[in-house]
């Protein structure tokens, strides 16, 4: 039984859907099967374009080729653009879709035999390269290894190859393959059908959905649903547990390029399952499309994604040579990250180096302000903090943590952190570093995505872990009444640990190369992204401060800023956390500032924008003592976020001997440039717009990629001046990278390759002055391109917030990019007790200030800022409001 393949599909040309009698083979052997297929070949020879290779698209369940329409389309219009052409064979598997119904129960084994009989008849020469879905993974993958000298790069969405024994299947597959249930379920109703299809976010279209439904009209169509439900090996006596073995197995051998693309709101195929594909395939690119599903072609644009990837691997060429070359290593021909020309030339200290010089110290290490002992801060000195890593190091080894294994930190900045920090950082553990600041969505989200095999938590932390069901054997920072830590799932605390290792030797130390640490972004951009450091940079990130700022053993820091905030160590010098939440820099006061210092005996203090701006605002509580702890203190610093030069005025009179430094930084690359106030102060008389954030520090370069017209960092990198674009930064401790993240790390490098050197886009836009300095004027999201050209918003802003009445000042875009107009959204003095359009007067002014054409102006109660820093202005959620506002709707909080 075949069903009848209708004359046109929506979405997809005519002249692509086609079908095929194959000759059986395996168990199918001697007969003749109709196969349907989307194959562009035709369309490809008619126009007579050459293609440079095949893909061939297997589907999962219980979708069919309809699901590789977007790839169809990509490639098409590539190749009629003069790109390179790519013939794009889907399947309709046998079973599934519109190929024929047999009467033949088809396993995993006798599937890849299929494909195989289907690839051999269409004769394909050339480069070839299998894409996957679903349990169309293993069946593309089961072929790939099976014929390794004729496949030349594999890739797949979604899927798995290895479920760990004792751990149940996902619930859908439980229920829909109960076998009281299987029948109902897959093939009498379409229960499963609809229910696969329902995961995609946004829904899809009513045609679309239809169309996947299609051949699925009755239950003698959907009889393959069910088999490939009933097929799935949930025991070790499934008959299709050999072939998954031998195929997850042979994966080790096959050295071929390898992209892993995963939607992580997926019921099906957890991150677990990825993170098996990637041990399995280590030189495979990882890209996580985050917030999407278990449907990802139906969700993000894949198809882009993969040809581009094919592109980089030069396997789009056409020649057969650079395809076998590939195939024989694996290797990227256009590497994501360039390594410094005198990376190797470089010597490595490592990060802990400092700490363990100071092993037979008695001096204080560590000051904890938030813990009491006797009525006293707790201090650590250099003794205690060296012998208690020392002891963690060889029990974490013990307990079985192994160099690259990941540990999630989900322990407040103190002394404990501290310890364990150094502690995994010395045996070779990634350390996973994701604040509360997050929130509850986005710190899970963060701790899911790197799949961590350990969890070092405080109590709290560990109620989280266990509630959000993250992956990874629990520790316990505290020690907890037995119930408790049964109730966690804790196997062991930190003293039971230490204890353990106080026995035992810690492990050879892991070498300059190796990753090191996982840190993650606020979040204040879009999703948080995971930034992989390895030893090298942190040890060159260590070396960059203490340098620049001049720290010495003696100098001592007061930390408030939580990347900077387990650094005392690494340089040598003492630290002391002052009483706050550091995941909340709003929680520290003046007087926490004062205590700290005097505690520590501090002469420098690193306090993000946010928590300054509370200190300033609580200084009337200091007393004399405190003023005078202050004014001993010889350098002050803020980054994180642009600090206005009144905040740092206002810093500066509490701190009158300082200098005060606000270095330009982000995750990626944690200092980039500094400026002192002074120098911030000659420069308010500068025509630039922006915030000046000085030069670089250290070896660091700066350069600019212009805007075109429509916003678009196009240009070369350029240092000369006057000239706005993105940011690009490069450094010796600049990240190696983001965490299974492939595609923004390509386009993180973009148009870099030419210059020596480790490079960065920021996704920063500003410009260089004639001395070299940086100017900042905004996100390039954020860019409001109006038909006059772009705009960068920070320059309007400013002139906007010298308005009397106007505190801070937000310009977004609005209407059609590319006609965009600008539209000012502010708080003022005093404040607005509700969203509105501004006083008629008020507008009037802002419209005076602002060089810049503003078409609206907004008042709000308070702009929406990001958590970490509070004052990141959120100004992609603020120009979606002003747009609703604008068309009518009433307004509401932004």
């Amino acid at each position: 039984m075949t069903p009848v393949v209708p004359r046109e599909l929506p979405g997809i040309e005519n002249g692509v859907s086609t079908t095929r009698v194959v000759a059986g083979a395996g168990a199918d052997a001697g007969s003749q099967r109709r196969w349907h297929l989307l194959d562009t070949a035709p369309l490809l020879e008619r126009e007579g374009i050459t293609p440079v290779g095949t893909i061939v698209a297997v589907h999962g369940n219980p979708t069919w080729s309809y699901l590789w329409r977007g790839l169809v389309a990509a490639s098409l219009e590539r190749a009629r653009a003069g790109g390179p052409a790519w013939r794009i064979v889907a399947v309709d598997q046998l079973e599934m879709g519109y190929s024929e119904r047999t009467t033949l129960t088809r396993g995993l084994p006798q599937r890849i035999d299929d494909l195989g009989a289907l690839i051999d008849d269409l004769d394909i020469t050339g480069t070839l390269v299998t894409l996957g879905h679903d349990w169309g993974g293993p069946i593309s993958l089961g072929w790939a290894v099976r014929h390794r000298d004729r496949v030349d790069a594999v890739a797949v969405l979604n899927t798995a190859v290895h479920h760990p024994a004792g751990m149940p299947l996902p619930t859908a597959l439980r229920v829909a393959g109960a076998r009281s249930l299987l029948a109902t379920t897959t093939v009498k109703t379409t229960a499963f059908l609809d229910t696969t299809l329902a995961l995609a976010d946004p829904p899809l279209a009513p045609e679309v959905r239809a169309a996947y439904r299609a051949p699925y009209a009755s239950s003698e169509l959907r009889r393959g649903i069910g088999a490939f439900v009933a097929d799935i090996p949930a025991t070790p006596e499934h008959p299709s547990t050999p072939a998954l073995d031998e195929l997850a197995g042979g994966l080790v051998d096959l050295t071929v390029p390898a992209l892993l693309l995963r939607g992580p709101r997926d019921p099906v195929f957890g991150e677990h399952h990825l993170d098996d594909l990637a041990h399995r395939l280590p030189r495979a690119d990882v890209h996580r499309f985050e917030g999407a599903g278990h449907m990802l072609a139906e969700e993000r644009p894949y198809a882009d994604l993969v040809l581009d990837w094919l592109d980089d691997k030069g396997l789009s060429s056409g020649d057969a040579d650079g395809a076998a070359d590939a195939r024989d290593t694996g290797e990227r021909r256009i590497p994501t990250q360039q390594r410094d020309e005198d990376d190797d030339a470089r010597p490595f200290v490592p990060i802990w180096q400092r700490l363990s010089d100071r092993r037979d110290d008695d001096d204080t290490a560590v000051v904890d302000l938030t813990r009491d002992v006797g009525g006293e801060p707790l201090d650590v000195s250099w003794r205690e903090l060296a012998q208690r890593v020392d002891h963690l190091a060889a029990g974490f080894a013990a307990f079985g943590i192994r160099r690259g294994d990941r540990v999630s930190l989900l322990v407040q900045p103190g002394p404990t952190l501290t310890a364990v920090l150094y502690a995994c950082l010395r045996i070779g553990a990634v350390v996973v570093v994701a604040d509360r600041g997050l929130g509850v969505r986005g710190l899970s989200r963060a701790v899911r995505g790197t799949e961590p095999a350990f969890v070092i938590g405080e109590r709290a932390g560990l109620a989280a872990a266990r509630a959000l069901g993250w992956p990874g054997r629990r520790i316990s920072a505290p020690n907890l009444p037995a119930p408790a830590a049964r109730a966690l799932g804790v196997e062991a605390s930190l003293a039971e640990i230490a204890a353990s290792g106080s026995r035992g030797g810690v492990p050879a130390p892991p070498s300059a190369d190796d990753e090191a640490a996982i840190l993650f972004t606020s979040g204040s951009t879009g999703p948080a992204k995971g930034v992989v450091y390895t030893h090298a940079q942190l040890a060159a990130l260590r070396d960059t401060l203490g340098s620049h700022f001049d720290v010495t053993p003696d100098v001592g820091l007061v930390t408030g800023f939580a990347p900077f905030a387990l650094l005392g160590p690494a340089l040598g010098t003492r630290s002391a956390t002052p009483r706050m939440d550091v995941s909340a820099p709003r929680t520290l006061t003046a007087t926490a500032v004062a205590e700290a210092v005097r505690a520590s005996r501090a002469r420098i203090v690193f306090l993000s924008p946010a928590a300054v701006a509370n200190v300033c605002a609580t200084a009337a509580a200091l007393t004399p003592d405190d003023r005078a702890a202050l004014a001993q203190v010889r350098t002050f610093l803020s980054t994180g976020a642009p600090v206005s030069i009144d905040l740092l005025r206002q810093a500066h009179e509490l701190m009158p001997e300082a200098e005060a430094h606000t270095p330009y930084g982000m995750t990626e690359c944690l200092l980039v440039t500094d400026i002192t106030l002074d120098e911030l102060e000659r420069t308010q008389s500068a025509p630039d717009a922006g915030v000046c954030v000085g030069t670089p520090i250290g070896a660091g370069t700066v350069r600019i990629s212009a805007l075109d017209a429509v916003g678009r960092a196009t240009g070369d990198l350029s240092d000369a001046p006057r000239i706005t674009g993105e940011i690009v930064v490069s450094a010796p401790h600049l990240k190696r990278g983001y965490h299974r993240l492939w595609a923004t790390d390509r386009e993180a490098v973009r148009g870099t390759a030419s210059h020596p050197g480790r490079w960065h886009r920021t996704g920063d836009v500003g410009h260089l002055d004639a001395d070299g300095r940086l100017w900042v004027e905004g996100r390039l999201p954020h860019v409001v391109v109006t038909s006059d050209g772009p705009v960068t918003p920070v320059g309007p802003e400013q002139q906007i917030e010298r308005v009397e009445g106007v505190r801070r000042a937000a310009v977004v875009g609005v209407g059609p990019r590319g006609r965009q107009v600008c539209v000012a959204v502010v708080e003022t003095t005093p404040g607005a007790r509700r969203p509105d359009l501004a006083p008629s007067a008020l507008a009037e002014r802002i419209r005076a200030a602002s060089d810049t054409a503003i078409a609206a102006a907004l008042v709000v109660p308070a702009l929406p800022t990001d958590i970490r820093h509070n004052s990141k202005i959120d100004r992609s959620r603020l120009a979606a409001w002003a747009e609703r506002v604008l068309a009518g709707e009433k307004p509401s909080a932004p």
